[in-house]
Formats: C-alpha cells, sequence, structure tokens
C-alpha cells in the first residue's frame, strides 16, 4: 500500500528576520518624526485612546489595514512550525493588536502624531487578513512546495538575509532623491544633528568639497555615475546569490522593474501623476545605460569577483551621494511634494532609504564567513 509523502517542517530563519525588519518600519513609520516628546497627562490616554478621530479618509484606513497585512503573514511564517494552523492566525492577530495598541500608546507623547482608536482597530483587521492570506501560502512557500525547491535549486547556501536585503531594494527607492538609485544620504541628517546640538550652521558635504561648487555638466555627470554604480551594486548582489541553474537575467530584470516601478508609483502619489517620471532625467537614462553595459561584463565573473565588485559599485555610490550637493531642479521638485498622506510610512521610507547601502555592504563583507560556517556546520 503506498504511503503518501512525508513533508519535511522546518522553521523558516528567512521569515523571522524579514518579521525583525518590518517590525523597525513598523516602529519608525508610527514614531516618526521623533522629535517634541512631551510627558501628557497620563491618566488621560485612556480616553485619547477611545476617541474617534474627528477627520478620518478611505485612504489612511487602507494604508493602516495594508500597512499591517505584511505583519500578520510574517508572524505567521515565523511561529511556524510550532504553532500552525488556527492558533498561528490567533497569535499573529494577538500580536498585531498589542503591536498596534504600543505604537499608537506612544504616539500620545509625540505632539505631531495623533492616538487614533481607528487606526488599532484597521491594523488589527490588517493584521489577520495578512494572517489568513499567510496561513494558506505556509504550505507553497514554507514546506516542500515548488517555491521552496526552486530556492533550494536557485540559491547559494546561507543567503537568507542577503536576499532580505536585496528584496528591501525596491522598497529602499519609494523615498526621494535626488539620483536615481543615491541611497545612503546621511551627511544631511548628521549635519542636521550637529547643528542642533552645536547651534552653529553645518554642512559637512560642503566641508568636505572645500566649497567646491559643480555646474549642470557636472551634476549631469555626478547622477549618472551615482545611477550607474547603485544599480549595478544592487543587481550584482542578485547575480552572486544565486547559482548557474537559475535564471539570472530574468531574474535580475525582474528585480530592476520592480525598484523602477516603485520609484515611478511613489513619485506619482508623492507628487502628482504629472512628475510620476520626473526621476528619469537624463543622468539616470544614462546611468542605466552604462549599469547594463557594466553587468553584461560583470555576469562572466565569478561569484567572488561579483561580490567584490558589488561592494566597490555600493561604496562608490554611497560616497558620490553624499560629498555632491542635491541637484537645484530636486530641491524644487521636493517642495511640491505631499506629506500629509503619507507621514505614517514617510519616515519609514526615509530611514530604509538611508541604512540600506550600510546594511547592504555589512551582510556583502561578512558573506563569505557565514558561508564558511554554514558549510562547517553541515559537514559535522
Amino acid at each position: 500500500m503506498p504511503t503518501e509523502p512525508v513533508i519535511e517542517r522546518k522553521a523558516s530563519p528567512f521569515s523571522r528576520a524579514s518579521l525583525v525588519a518590518y517590525l523597525v518600519l513598523i516602529v519608525y513609520a508610527s514614531w516618526y518624526p521623533f522629535s517634541g516628546w512631551k510627558i501628557n497627562n497620563l491618566a488621560a490616554i485612556l480616553d485619547v485612546v477611545k476617541q474617534w478621530p474627528r477627520y478620518w479618509s478611505v485612504f489612511d484606513v487602507a494604508v493602516n489595514v495594508l500597512g499591517y497585512m505584511p505583519l500578520g503573514a510574517l508572524l505567521v511564517f515565523a511561529v511556524y512550525p510550532r504553532v500552525k494552523r488556527r492558533w498561528a492566525i490567533f497569535l499573529a492577530s494577538l500580536c498585531g493588536v498589542l503591536i498596534s495598541m504600543t505604537m499608537e500608546g506612544m504616539q500620545y507623547f509625540l505632539p505631531s502624531r495623533v492616538t487614533s482608536l481607528l487606526d488599532v482597530i484597521t491594523n488589527a483587521i490588517g493584521t489577520l487578513l495578512g494572517a489568513i492570506i499567510g496561513m494558506r501560502l505556509v504550505p507553497m512557500l514554507l514546506e516542500k512546495g515548488r517555491l521552496r525547491l526552486l530556492r533550494t535549486q536557485w540559491l547559494y547556501h546561507e543567503a537568507s538575509r542577503e536576499l532580505l536585503v536585496l528584496g528591501l531594494w525596491p522598497l529602499a527607492q519609494i523615498f526621494p532623491q535626488a539620483s536615481l538609485f543615491g541611497l545612503g544620504q546621511i551627511l544631511p541628517i548628521l549635519s542636521g544633528w550637529l547643528e542642533e546640538f552645536l547651534d552653529i550652521d553645518v554642512d559637512l558635504g560642503n566641508i568636505l568639497l572645500n566649497g567646491f561648487e559643480l555646474d549642470a555638466d557636472e551634476f549631469l555627470l555626478s547622477e549618472t555615475f551615482i545611477t550607474a554604480c547603485g544599480c549595478t551594486g544592487a543587481v550584482l548582489i542578485c547575480l552572486f546569490l544565486l547559482n548557474r541553474h537559475a535564471p539570472k537575467f530574468w531574474l535580475s530584470c525582474v528585480l530592476l522593474l520592480a525598484a523602477l516601478s516603485s520609484k515611478t508609483l511613489a513619485s506619482a502619489l508623492m507628487f502628482s501623476p504629472d512628475l510620476a517620471f520626473a526621476w528619469l532625467t537624463p543622468g539616470a537614462k544614462g546611468g542605466l545605460l552604462i549599469s547594463v553595459i557594466m553587468l553584461y561584463g560583470f555576469s562572466f565573473a565569478p561569484t567572488h569577483v561579483q561580490r567584490r565588485l558589488a561592494i566597490i559599485m555600493l561604496g562608490a555610490s554611497l560616497l558620490l551621494t553624499n560629498i555632491i550637493p542635491s541637484n537645484p531642479y530636486f530641491l524644487a521638485t521636493m517642495q511640491s511634494e505631499i506629506q500629509g498622506k503619507f507621514l505614517n510610512f514617510y519616515g519609514a521610507a526615509q530611514f530604509l532609504s538611508v541604512v540600506w547601502p550600510f546594511v547592504a555592504l555589512w551582510y556583502l563583507f561578512n558573506h563569505t564567513e557565514r558561508v564558511r560556517r554554514s558549510a562547517k556546520s553541515e559537514n559535522n
């Protein structure tokens, strides 16, 4: 009598790492801009939470529901296989409510944010829907389904964390950048902190340039260089993570298309539909073309060379992004930005835009050591 195949049930480190990363984004989005904290009357916090907001929109409700749906799914994935089926949905929903209540409770001490019972309810609904969807996807994603088989066939060992970092690259494009793929602009933030601490005008970028001013051609050249290096570095991560059995070309195209689609949609929503392709400047076009040419040549290099090239490309893009002042045209465009409806995730988008290249470089530098430890543990 034939026996049913035994399904191997293993925990997913990738899902748990993704959950931690998403929780960080939720905290940043909920407490942004992290300034003006005040200790208000604690006895009144419950009365404030119970109040129904006077002004709300369908857009706000949709954002709150959609924002917590990934959290619900990731919670279900993270507790698998210890907790399954209905108990996983219940646990994920309960955690979603507690997280939302914590975020809303802390917003009570931020004058720029509003504590709202509606947000708690919509976040809870989003977590529940995400948990239900996540439970439906468990057999396909976490058990021995087609996607898990493809992951085993296409990826090298210990690539889960790098895969998570790579998946965040398209999302990092949401925040407006002076140059396409110009992530990691941290000097203006550090300058602001120093100005506030020292009570004097500080511009670290101008200090590094020593007063050097760029003309229009130099702005164009720097934007081309940043775009080419940023794009090449990110796609090289994809290439060196995939083994020879994977369709590297098509997966790289999907990654790049996702990043450009994310940038286009964000530009249309944050500015106006007319500015959806405002990022497609002559410098961006030239940078994309140069990146395609470089990637074609680098695709034939060994994986360890591709990793080192990714470090060089991302490092060069990060350096130039910080020392080159923002293009005046970009600064004028930023003034037309619509922040009101997007404050809930504007801070998270900025945070992801700033930290992504640093996290990517950290994992690239440490990837070889983790692979060596993983291979050693498997041999033992």
